[in-house]
């Protein structure tokens, strides 16, 4: 079982001069589950090496315990520091697909064209493709075999409108995961905020939040055993 996340190699928050990048626990608690379920995990981003973490998904005052796991692990860290580079994966070689948010995918992996192809590939293969958080932004272009938008008429979730006004960055990021989904014709759903809640449509999996990491690792798993 040979599980693919993809992770953001943008780190400017918009104009702010701040930086952001993919959100710890979303890559830390899925990457433990995957591990845990015995499944082959590779890395990679659109500049390989290492991609940029969001400074502030290291606050301490947020620190899961993947988190605490991940910092004391090595081999995860270095695995993480050597991604390999999106251009030079071949959909073929994986079973699934997932991608951890953070603000930085709605910058390049949301644009980005070896992405996109990479979930239209899997998709049309069956595969299960799944995203969490500001992860589900990667599916703006995506179209499925039949060229219509791939959220189109699918159950789905990601960061909500009102989420986004709580971190306060609405008028910084270069558009509202929510909006988007609900305008490419995605059935969107939510639960409460910064609640877990994940929404699955046959292959398709989407988690609202940072604290649906977990739940939306765990189902990937199900669906993907169910294909099996």
């Amino acid at each position: 079982m040979k599980i693919l996340m993809v992770l953001t190699s943008h780190d400017q928050l918009g104009d702010t001069g701040n930086k952001t990048g993919f959100w710890l626990e979303e890559f830390a608690s899925p990457y433990y589950v995957f591990l845990e379920g015995e499944a082959e995990i590779t890395l990679a981003s659109p500049k390989g090496g290492q991609p940029p973490v969001d400074p502030k998904s290291h606050d301490p005052n947020d620190e899961t315990e993947s988190i605490v796991r991940f910092n004391q692990d090595k081999q995860a860290q270095d695995a993480l520091a050597n991604t390999v580079k999106l251009a030079e994966i071949n959909a073929e070689d994986y079973d699934a697909v997932f991608y951890p948010g953070g603000h930085g995918p709605l910058w390049d992996l949301a644009e980005d064209t070896d992405s996109i192809k990479l979930i239209e590939t899997m998709y049309e293969a069956g595969k299960p493709v799944a995203a969490v958080c500001h992860g589900p932004g990667v599916f703006r272009h995506t179209r499925s075999a039949d060229r219509q938008l791939l959220v189109s008429g699918k159950r789905v979730t990601g960061f909500t409108n009102t989420e986004e006004e709580g971190v306060q960055l609405t008028e910084v990021v270069p558009f509202l995961v929510e909006d988007m989904l609900k305008d490419n014709g995605g059935e969107y759903s939510k639960g409460e905020d910064w609640s877990s809640y994940v929404v699955v449509d046959g292959t398709l999996i989407t988690g609202q939040n940072p604290g649906s990491s977990d739940e939306t690792a765990k189902t990937l798993l199900e669906v993907l055993k169910r294909a099996q």
